[in-house]
């Protein structure tokens, strides 16, 4: 999932070990009782560390931020202004970007793969959405020159999980993701950047 691929790519480039356990859920083994005593909800990305078990990916990826010494104060900064400015870049991208890029993939492409069907309509929907917040990454989060969001010249968990996000139009045919991208010169651009500040 989008937000399992940011937590493994975060763990990944700042150094933090950790044993990978693939829950596959085409099969609903996030269903299984042994999963969901780690995470009742059942849904991934989940992690334990030690006592702890903690799942949603923005709360993992301020504990990791947070919990481990050697992540670089760019990914959550200790300034609590900027890190104010993550949190809301993070809550509009779970009520906003989220359902836009995942409901227009789910509906388009990603649902007979996982046992349900293509639904046209709501396809329709989740791209508006999805168009809509396109836009407001382009011409608000991505306003002036900075390489990445909020202004910044380095990536914050922010930047990692919206542009996780977004990755996932891949598997869209090519003339879908032209139609999405073509006006959003600066997100194509952001994220590449991204890409190649996590690579690799």
């Amino acid at each position: 999932s989008q937000p399992s691929r940011a937590v493994i790519i975060f763990c990944k480039v700042n150094g933090i070990e950790f044993d990978e356990v693939l829950i596959i859920l085409a099969k609903r083994q996030q269903l299984s009782p042994e999963f969901k005593e780690i995470n009742p909800l059942g849904k991934v990305p989940t992690i334990v560390d030690g006592r702890l078990k903690l799942f949603e990916s923005h709360a993992i990826l301020i504990y990791l931020s947070s919990a481990f010494p050697s992540v670089a104060d760019h990914w959550y900064p200790n300034d609590l202004s900027k890190r104010a400015k993550i949190h809301s870049v993070l809550d509009w991208h779970h009520t906003n970007l989220r359902p836009g890029a995942a409901g227009y993939v789910m509906n388009s492409v990603l649902a007979p793969f996982l046992g349900g069907s293509l639904d046209s309509k709501a396809a329709a929907e989740a791209e508006q959405i999805l168009t809509k917040s396109l836009s407001t990454l382009e011409t608000f989060w991505l306003k002036g020159n900075a390489k990445f969001l909020l202004g910044s010249n380095q990536p914050s968990i922010a930047d990692l999980s919206l542009v996780c996000e977004l990755v996932q139009l891949q598997v869209l045919d090519e003339k879908d993701r032209l139609r999405l991208f073509t006006p959003c010169k600066k997100v194509e651009q952001w994220i590449e950047n991204t890409r190649k500040a996590t690579m690799p």
